[in-house]
C-alpha cells in the first residue's frame, strides 16, 4: 500500500541521517556515554568499503533479495482493483513498484552498510541498538516498520488462504468455519516463527532458497515452455532454460550452504 511504501521511505531517511551520526571505526563498547563516543583503536581500513566479499553468508544474499521482490502473490489481488484494468496498466504498476522498491532498498542497504561496514547486523535496525541506544528517530522508525508490515501483511494472507483452501478443500461451497480456522492457523505459524526464530536471516535464506526461487526463476521459466509454441533453439526458450538452471542452482547452492552453516555453527 501507498502508505506502507511511506514508512520504507523514512526507514531510508533515517538510515541515511543516521550514517553521520556513527563514527569511524566504530566504538570500542557500543555504548554512548554523555553524547560522545569512545573510539576504538581499529585500524582506519575497518572502514574502507568493499565492492565483494565472499562469505558463507553469501549463502543468505541472493535469496534474502529474491525475496524481498516476491511480489507475485498481490498481483491478481491489485489487477482486480484496477477500474479498467488491463495488461500494460498492470505492467506500468509492476514497473513502477519494482523500481520504487528496488531504489528505497539499493539507499538503505548502501548507508546501511557505510555505517557499520563489516559489522552490519542481519536486520540493521539491531545495529543502531549498540551505538544509538534509546535514540528518538531510530525508536519512531521501528514504528513505521512495525506499521508497514501490519498494513502489508493482508496482501501476502490473502492469497495464502486461498490457496490453502484450494489445496485441502477443493472446489468446496464457502464456509466461514473454514475460513476462521485457516485464518487463525496461518497467523498462528506466522506468530510463532516471529517469536522462536532468532535471527532474521534464517527466514529470509530458507524462504528465499525455496519458495522465492520457485516462484521468480524457476516457474515461469517452465510455464513458458510448456505453452510456447515456439523452438527450443529460439532466444525466448533459452532464456527460459537458462533461467530455469539458474534458479535451481541458486536454490541448491544457498541451501545446501545454509543448512550446512547450521550444521557447523555451535
Amino acid at each position: 500500500s501507498s502508505i506502507s511504501f511511506i514508512f520504507i521511505l523514512y526507514f531510508t531517511v533515517v538510515v541515511v541521517v543516521k550514517k553521520w551520526s556513527i563514527p569511524c571505526p566504530l566504538p570500542q563498547n557500543g555504548t554512548r556515554l554523555r553524547g560522545t563516543f569512545e573510539v576504538s583503536n581499529s585500524s582506519a581500513s575497518d572502514c574502507t568499503p568493499k565492492l565483494f566479499v565472499v562469505s558463507v553468508k553469501s549463502a543468505y544474499a541472493i535469496p534474502t533479495m529474491a525475496f524481498s521482490f516476491l511480489c507475485h502473490t498481490a498481483i491478481l489481488p491489485i489487477y482486480c482493483e484496477l477500474q479498467r484494468p488491463s495488461k500494460s496498466k498492470m505492467q506500468n504498476i509492476s514497473n513502477i513498484g519494482i523500481g520504487l522498491s528496488f531504489l528505497l532498498y539499493f539507499i538503505s542497504a548502501l548507508f546501511g552498510y557505510l555505517t557499520f561496514y563489516g559489522h552490519v547486523k542481519s536486520e540493521l535496525l539491531l545495529g543502531y541498538d549498540y551505538y544509538l541506544l534509546g535514540d528518538i528517530m531510530v525508536m519512531s522508525v521501528r514504528v513505521a516498520i512495525l506499521l508497514s508490515v501490519l498494513l502489508t501483511v493482508p496482501l501476502i494472507h490473502f492469497p495464502a488462504r486461498k490457496a490453502m483452501i484450494l489445496l485441502l478443500f477443493g472446489g468446496r461451497s464457502f464456509s466461514w468455519r473454514i475460513h476462521i480456522i485457516s485464518t487463525l492457523i496461518i497467523l498462528s505459524v506466522v506468530l510463532m516463527l516471529a517469536i522462536f526464530v532468532p535471527d532474521i536471516r534464517t527466514v529470509f535464506g530458507i524462504v528465499g532458497s525455496t519458495t522465492s526461487t520457485c516462484l521468480l526463476f524457476i516457474f515461469p521459466g517452465i510455464f513458458y515452455l510448456k505453452i510456447s509454441r515456439s523452438s527450443l533453439k529460439s532466444v525466448d526458450s533459452v532464456g527460459a532454460l537458462l533461467l530455469v538452471i539458474f534458479g535451481v542452482m541458486m536454490g541448491v547452492i544457498s541451501l545446501s550452504t545454509i543448512i550446512i552453516t547450521w550444521i557447523m555453527t555451535p
